[in-house]
């Protein structure tokens, strides 16, 4: 679940361009989104996430932070840690007092910024869909088969070039929902933050899974 909500997270503040077949409208705002992105040397959100589908009649919401500084990343939610330094994932337990380690993998599916800002586009098409005031709203549909998910839905606001908002349709009638609360850039964010420390977490249990 964390590692679906973690590359969830990732897109409130990560956009790439070089989507294919895409109207040029949505292509001309998801540039924008991205040049600004890229301009940022930190960045850290507060966001509420939500979880609904109304004929299993479930309904799950809660909040978080993500922070991100090149390919490091820590993020916090439901209980957990997930914390990076571009090549090693500790996942932090906090009731269970367990940490899982990994190695960042390569494959399709696997997250770092630098992987979504480069290549992320070039599985979707996207598709302008409307302007309300101050919030453009565009769709993804993913190229590849075999997906979760049928779509995903972006607001952006217009004048901060940012995601504001963006929700995922999963083939299984449920939506991820997720609403960035507060958006800060360029924190003075030391390197210390994207390691886990074992001296901070005594008698935690270490489970090394590589």
């Amino acid at each position: 679940m964390m590692k679906n909500l973690f590359l969830i997270a990732a897109l409130v503040i990560i956009t790439s361009s070089g989507f294919t077949q895409n109207d040029k409208k949505a292509t001309a705002i998801l540039d924008e989104v991205s040049v600004k992105t890229k301009s940022f040397k930190t960045i850290k959100i507060d966001f509420t996430y939500a979880m609904d589908n109304v004929k299993e009649k479930i309904h799950d919401k809660f909040k978080g932070t993500l922070i991100s500084k090149g390919d490091k990343y820590k993020l916090s939610a439901a209980g957990q840690d997930v914390i990076s330094d571009g090549k090693t994932v500790w996942t932090f337990l906090k009731e269970a007092n367990e940490v899982q380690v990994n190695n960042i993998s390569d494959d399709d599916d696997s997250f770092t910024p630098t992987k979504l800002l480069s290549g992320y586009g070039k599985d979707y098409k996207s598709k302008f869909i409307e302007e309300k005031g101050n919030e453009q709203i565009i769709e993804l549909y993913p190229l590849k088969k075999g997906k979760t998910f049928t779509k995903v839905r972006l607001t952006i606001d217009k004048a901060k070039k940012q995601i504001s908002k963006f929700i995922i349709y999963d083939r299984s009638g449920s939506t991820f929902s997720y609403l960035v609360d507060k958006f800060v850039s360029d924190l003075a964010i030391s390197d210390s933050m994207f390691t886990f420390n074992k001296a901070e977490h005594p008698g935690v249990e270490i489970n090394d899974m590589r």
